[in-house]
C-alpha cells in the first residue's frame, strides 16, 4: 500500500478556518491576566460576602424598629436595687422607668409597698426571671426587686446655698475631696440627709458618681437630699467663702478636735478628704480650720462614711442644744 489514506475505511480530515489566517487575537487575550482577585466581602458566593449582607439587613430592621437594640447595659440606664432602697426612691418620686420583679419572690411589706407606691405613681411592673436582676445589677444583693431609673440629675454648688435660705435655716453643706468608692458617697449622703445637711457637692473629676451603688448605700437618701456636682472644687469653696460660709476640712491631723469645735451654729461647709490620702493641698489652704476626730487609738482610723457621720451628728447635735 502505498500510504495509509489509501487504507479501506480511513477519512481524511480537512483543516477548519482559514489555513492561511492568524487567530484573531485570542491567543494573545487568553494569556492576559484577569486582574487583582476581588475582596472575600465583594465576592457574591463568598461567605464574607453572605455575613456582610445579613448584617446590612439587621442594621436596617434595627432603624425601622423591627429589632429595637437592647439598653439594660446602656450608660443612660441606672438601677437602684434592694427593697429598702427602691422604696425610698419610689417614695421620693424619683423618676422610673420600670420596676422588676424577680419570679417567686416572697412578697413581705416592703415589696408589696414597693409594689403599690409603683401602681398609684404610674410605673410600670415587670415580672422578670431571677437571672435578669443578676444580670442587670451585676450580681449585687438585689433582693428580688430593681427599679430602672435615668442617670442622677445634679444639682449646682449654689442650688444648695439656696435650699438653706428657703428653708430659713443655717446653711450646712457637706463637700467630699477624692472620695472615690460610691458606698462611701451613698453612706455619706445618706448622714448629711439624716442630720439636716442641705446637700453634697463632689467636684467632676477623680471622684465618685451617683451610681446604682452609691443610690443603695444611701437607702434612698439620695432622693431627699441634693448632690451637686462642681467643675472645680476649690473654686466652690472660695465662692461659699464669698458667700459667708466656714470652710472645715476633717482630717485625723486637725488643729482642733470635734468636740472644742465652737462654731457648729455657724454656716459651715464640711469638707471630707479620702481615708487614704486625706484633703488635697490646694483644699486645705482653702479651709478656714481643720478638724480631727478624737480617738482612744492613734493607729485607728475612719474611713470617710463613718468620720462624715460622727462630725455631722456633733454639729447637728450643738447646734439643736445651742439654738
Amino acid at each position: 500500500m502505498p500510504g495509509s489514506s489509501q487504507r479501506k475505511g480511513a477519512i481524511r480530515k480537512k483543516p477548519r478556518g482559514n489555513p492561511t489566517a492568524g487567530s484573531g487575537g485570542r491567543v494573545r487575550r487568553g494569556l492576559e491576566g484577569k486582574g487583582p482577585t476581588p475582596k472575600a466581602v465583594d465576592r457574591v458566593k463568598h461567605p464574607a460576602h453572605k455575613r456582610a449582607k445579613a448584617a446590612e439587613r439587621a442594621k436596617d430592621r434595627e432603624q425601622r424598629g423591627r429589632r429595637p437594640a437592647r439598653k439594660d447595659n446602656d450608660a443612660s440606664v441606672e438601677w437602684v436595687y434592694g427593697r429598702n432602697p427602691v422604696v425610698e426612691a419610689l417614695r421620693a418620686g424619683v423618676p422610673a422607668s420600670a420596676l422588676h420583679v424577680a419570679e417567686g419572690t416572697e412578697r413581705d411589706a416592703r415589696l408589696r409597698e414597693a409594689l403599690l407606691v409603683a401602681v398609684e405613681t404610674g410605673v410600670s411592673v415587670l415580672e422578670v426571671p431571677r437571672t435578669e436582676l443578676d444580670r442587670v445589677t451585676a450580681g449585687g444583693a438585689h433582693q428580688g426587686v430593681a427599679l430602672q431609673i435615668p442617670p442622677y440629675e445634679y444639682a449646682h454648688p449654689d442650688d444648695l446655698l439656696q435650699r438653706a435660705y428657703d428653708a430659713g435655716e443655717v446653711p450646712l453643706i457637706v463637700a467630699l475631696d477624692g472620695v472615690t468608692d460610691p458606698r462611701n458617697l451613698g453612706a455619706i449622703t445618706r448622714s448629711a440627709a439624716a442630720f439636716g445637711a442641705h446637700g453634697v457637692v463632689v467636684p467632676e473629676r477623680r471622684t465618685a458618681s451617683m451610681s446604682a451603688s452609691a443610690w443603695k448605700t444611701s437607702a434612698g437618701a439620695a432622693a431627699r437630699i441634693p448632690v451637686a456636682r462642681a467643675g472645680n472644687l476649690n473654686r466652690a469653696l472660695k465662692s461659699y467663702k464669698d458667700a459667708g460660709l466656714l470652710v472645715i476640712g476633717l482630717d485625723m491631723n486637725g488643729a482642733v478636735d470635734l468636740p472644742e469645735f465652737e462654731a457648729a451654729t455657724e454656716p459651715i461647709v464640711l469638707v471630707i478628704g479620702s481615708e487614704g490620702k486625706g484633703l488635697a493641698r490646694l483644699v486645705r489652704e482653702n479651709c478656714d480650720l481643720i478638724v480631727s476626730i478624737p480617738m482612744t487609738t492613734a493607729t485607728e482610723s475612719l474611713n470617710a462614711g463613718i468620720a462624715a457621720g460622727v462630725t455631722l451628728y456633733e454639729i447637728s447635735r450643738r447646734r439643736a442644744t445651742e439654738s
